[in-house]
Formats: C-alpha cells, structure tokens, sequence
C-alpha cells in the first residue's frame, strides 16, 4: 500500500508520498512556490482568465522517480497542456523530463512547454517541448518579471493554446530592477540587503520585514532591493551604484545562485568586487522547520546546491538559516499546498550579530582591532604543535604577527623572528601536552564567567555535553587560582591587541585519533572556555586559524544550517573567522566555511625539493600572505 499525499505539495508530506490531483485539461508544474502564490491569487480574482481548469505543483513533490510515474499515470492522464518551469539546468529534474516528453508522445494532441527560470538555459528547456520555442521563451520572461500583469499574461496564453488558437510569444511588462524597499533614515552603518522580487510580487515578505526590522534592533540601516536574479548585468550594475552610492559596508544576499557562471569563477565576481564589502549568504530552508530540527544534515540537496555551494563561487560568506517554507494551506483553484517563508528569529538575530560584526571590524581602525591566532595542535602533543598540511605553520604564524604589526595593528613587541622562535616561545608556557602542565599559563577564565554563559545555551547541547564530561564544576581542566577560585587554563602567547593561542584539545584521555574527527564528541568545558576566552575575556574582533586542520569546524552539530545547540557554534559564535588553507583540499576546506562562517584564504603547496618530484614542507614567503 502506497501513501497519498493529504496536501499535494506540501514538504512536511515528504518526497516519496505519491500526489495525485483532481483532473484538470492544464498542469503546472514549478520549482518557484511564488508562481502558485501568484496565480493562485488571480483565479481567486479572476476565475475566467484562463477559461480552464488548472493544476499546480511544486517539482520537489515529485522528486522520486515512483512518484513522477504514479502523476503521470492518474494526474496527467487526462491532461491536454503540461507546463513545466526549471530552476537550473535539465538535469535538476532529468527523469521527469523524459518521462513528460514520453507523455506527450502518447497521447493525441497533447502538448507539453519547458520553462527555464534563468536567461542562459532559456532556449536549451523551450526546445524539449512541444511547441514553438519561442513561445515558451516568452513564457518563461513573464514568469521570471512575475507579478499579476506578467501571470495575467501566461493564463492568456496557455488558454489560447488550449483552444487551439495561434498564440504569439507574450512580451513581459518590466518592473524596477533592482527595486528599492523601506528605505528609512535609520542611524547606524549602512547594509545592503538582496532578495529575490518574486517574493515580493507574491505577498510573502514575512522574512524581508522580520530581518530588516533586526538589523535596525541592531544599530543598522538596512538598504535592501528587490531584484528577479543576480545572474543579469543590468541588474548587476543597478545593484551596484545603487549600494556604492549608499556606502554600505556589508551585503546579506537572500538570492541562490551566482552572479558568474561556473566558467568565469575563477576570474572573481566583478559585482562584489566593486562594491568591496564582505557578503554574507542568508539561507533559506526549503524544507518545514520541524524536517530541519531532526535532520543531522541541517539543508536539502537542492538548498545545499543552489543556496551554498553555488554561491560560494562569488566567495560569499556562509552563514544560518534565517526562515523555513511552511505549509499555509492548500489553493482551492490550483489544488495543491500553497507555501510561504515563515523567518527564524532567533537565527536571523545570529546572522544580523555576525554582519554587524564584520562591520565593526571593518570600520575599527588598525591599531584599536583585536585579532587572535589561533594554531592547529593534533596530536596533543609538542612535538605536533602548530602542525599544518603544506605549510610551515610556526613560520606562517611568525610572519604573520610581523605583517600585522607593519600593518599598523596593536601588536606589541619582542616578535619571534621566526618558526622556531615561535615554537620555544610557546613552549617556554603551558600548551596542551600534559608534561607541560607545570609551567604557567597564559590566563585563565573563572568559573563563575563559564558558568554564566553556559548556563544560557540551550538545554538540549548541555544534556549532550555532561552526558560525557559532567557538569562544569567536575570538568578536567579546572584549576585552583592564586585567589582561591577556580578557572580554566588558556594556552598562548599574547602580544598587546594580538594574540596567539594553542587550539584546545577535544577531550581527556582518549586516543586523539578517534576524537579528533569523531561526529559525536562534544568538546569539553575547558575546550569550550579557551574560545569564550577569546571572546570576553580578550575581546577578540576575529579568528584566523593557522594550520590544516583544526578541529573546532569538527564538532558535533548539523552539517549546513547550524542551530543554536550545534557545537562550532558555541565556541566560536558570530565571530568573524579567517581561515588560510592549501588550495589542493577543497572538500575540508568548505568544512571550515559551512560549518564555522569561515574566509578561506587559499594558499598553494610547497614546491618539491630541487630534483625530486615530492612535495616538500616550506614555509610561507616572508615577504606578503598566503595567496
């Protein structure tokens, strides 16, 4: 026996429910929840622009191969007219394209339109139906402009079609692009926020209004704009004098997508190189908020693509997930769930401290800024202290504190000259090999500091965490102070405004081979101490981990989309994170930037020693950073 779908499209039912809708002459089948918004809305209005009977569905209900079959075999049977519009490329629904160009074969006078939902696939989708390919180009423009005029438009045509009448390609009527929205003379540093337009046209402001209004709870003022897509130039240039004539310091991007093709990416992306402000990605779940609560994994395969992965090639900066599709109803004229952003206010508060962040970074001068090192030690031993994969970390490091000082930062003196310097610094105090235990250590936070702010994380993280390490009073790595107190121990060096610190282990007395990466671990208290060290104690502005790899971006937690239990999140917060790491291990590398809101700056390996073909641990040139 085989599950229906209670609500044809709605998330909550699940990919592998089958769908089946009253029949009806004209489907359509979208990747854009605002298309049904929107033309739901108009038959509401207006019952007779189409003169028919019509079906809409969101594509993700019919993601499992079984359930386009059991639609085509009931929905589809009697169907005259098959819409279908494609976010991405053939292959984001290839068996339902075959199976629908199946379909119109099989049937007299079936007919069947592929839609594309960006301007570069346009052509390629109209030609896989069956009618004129420009007409479905047209189409595909009105719903791309979107808005009642533009829907008015595509009912018009697909009606005409229906009746078997010669119907001309529709020319979209154009809206404001990029379109301006609740521009307000708040005070506070100015913040460019992008999102799609069709969720305006459609009604479903919720998020825009509940980020907007934080950002300003914030001391910022928001610019935010409307626009249909990122990928245009046009609407790359509008976007561009428009935030460069407002001066804003930072961009929250809500869009999917790049604004470069794949191709280009490596040449940068010429849009926010322009402007030259950090741009933080704001995601938005797909899925019901409850599906993302349960899921170790945190995003869907097609959030994680078109929401993460792709806007990565712009270099944008990860962040959370500000708003979850949520069910609001099924439409009584399309006849299928009808779905809105409902935000997170919580995780937008997240997102809205780390961009102010950025900013306050960006807009302290050198001198007053807070920076620390943070050096990578696995094993816990000090023979691996400050290892990397491909770079010299102790020269690095040392090179570094010297670019900074040059730099005009804070930085105060004796420097160690080099790597080694560094390392018999370092090894003159404690580090996290336990027969340095005798030797000082650089500070310690109190107790009573850890336990405040532990005390206000949530309930399910803490049950987690003294499951395995008890309560913090019972913790390891607590130490009796020369005030009578207790405290836990931090590892480093520290030069005026800048320091740096040894990584903190992950546990005691276990093999650091399986804790190290384990999915499972919590970090300890004292872990968890060393970096809120960081944040109150010393007042850290930004993190730059030093050597490949740390373990914070390891920690247990949802693997996209963290939520304020997830481990990374507790040790480092909204902290604004730099991350130097070799340029031939992507895959670990976006660990660090979807998991800890990590800048990773690329560096190349080694060069191999003069006649050999093997790498070679060098260090870093003295004369700039890593490239």
């Amino acid at each position: 026996m085989h599950r229906l779908a209670a609500i044809p499209g709605a998330a909550d039912e699940g990919s592998a429910a089958f769908i089946e809708q009253a029949p009806a002459p004209v489907l359509l089948l979208t990747s854009a929840d605002t298309d049904l918004l929107v033309l739901e809305a108009l038959l509401e209005a207006e019952p007779q622009l189409l003169g028919a009977e019509l079906r809409g569905l969101n594509l993700a209900a019919l993601a499992h191969p079984a359930v386009v079959d059991h639609y085509l075999a009931t929905t589809a049977q009697t169907a005259q007219l098959v819409v279908v519009r494609l976010l991405g490329g053939r292959g984001h629904w290839s068996y339902g394209l075959e199976r629908l160009c199946h379909w119109a074969d099989a049937g007299s006078g079936r007919q069947l339109l592929v839609l594309a939902g960006t301007s570069e696939e346009e052509r390629t989708l109209a030609e896989l139906g069956t009618g004129d390919p420009l007409l479905a180009v047209g189409l595909a423009r009105c719903l791309r402009e979107g808005g009642p005029a533009n829907g008015r438009m595509v009912l018009g045509a697909l009606g005409g079609l229906l009746r078997g009448e010669s119907v001309d390609p529709p020319v979209p009527l154009p809206l404001a692009d990029p379109l301006p929205h609740d521009w307000r003379r708040d005070a506070g540093e100015r913040i460019g926020v992008i999102a799609y337009r069709a969720l305006w046209q459609a009604g479903d402001l919720a998020l825009m209004e509940d980020l907007l209004a934080r950002l300003r709870e914030r001391g910022l003022c928001p610019r935010a704009l409307w626009v249909s897509s990122l990928r245009e130039g046009a609407v790359q240039r509008g976007v561009q004098q428009l935030l460069a004539r407002e001066r804003v310091q930072a961009v929250l991007c809500c869009t999917s997508f790049a604004s470069v093709q794949f191709a280009e990416a490596s040449l940068g992306a010429p849009l926010w190189e322009a402007l030259d402000v950090p741009v933080l990605q704001l995601l938005s779940s797909s899925q019901p908020r409850q599906r993302w609560q349960a899921s170790s994994i945190g995003l869907s395969p097609t959030d994680l693509t078109l929401q993460v992965a792709l806007p990565e090639l712009d270099g944008r900066i990860t962040t959370r997930i500000g708003a979850f599709k949520e069910c609001v109803g099924a439409g009584e004229n399309l006849g299928a769930a009808l779905q809105r952003y409902r935000p997170d206010g919580e995780r937008l508060g997240w997102v809205c401290e780390l961009a102010a962040n950025w900013i306050s970074l960006r807009r302290t001068p050198a001198a007053e800024r807070r920076v620390a090192l943070v050096l990578a030690n696995y094993p816990t031993r000090n023979s691996r202290l400050a290892n990397g994969v491909g770079l010299d970390t102790p020269a690095s490091a040392a090179a570094m504190l010297q670019w900074l000082q040059v730099g005009g930062y804070g930085v105060v003196g004796p420097l160690p000259a080099d790597g080694q310097a560094l390392i018999e610094a370092l090894l003159a105090g404690r580090t996290n090999d336990p027969e340095s235990g005798h030797r000082a250590a650089l500070d310690h936070l109190p107790l009573a500091s850890y336990q405040a702010w532990y005390q206000q994380l949530p309930a399910e993280g803490r049950e987690r965490l003294e499951a395995v390490w008890g309560a913090p009073e019972h913790d390891g790595g607590l130490e009796t102070l020369a005030d009578g107190g207790r405290g836990f121990a931090v590892f480093g060096l520290c030069f005026g405004h800048v320091c740096l610190l040894v990584q903190p282990e992950r546990g005691y007395d276990r093999d650091p081979s399986l804790s190290y990466h384990s999915p499972d671990l919590p970090p300890t208290h004292a872990y968890l101490a060393q970096y809120l060290w960081l944040r109150q104690h010393f007042g850290a502005q930004a993190v730059v981990h030093v050597g490949k790899h740390g373990n914070l971006e390891w920690l247990p937690g949802k693997g996209l989309g963290l939520s304020p239990a997830c481990f990374p999140e507790w040790a480092l917060g909204p902290m604004p994170h730099l991350y130097p790491f070799i340029v031939n291990d992507p895959g670990e590398g976006s660990q660090a930037k979807r998991r800890s809101q990590a800048v990773i700056l690329d560096h190349l390996p080694p060069p191999p020693p003069p006649g050999t073909g093997r790498s070679a641990r060098r260090p870093a040139a003295a004369g700039g950073p890593p490239r």
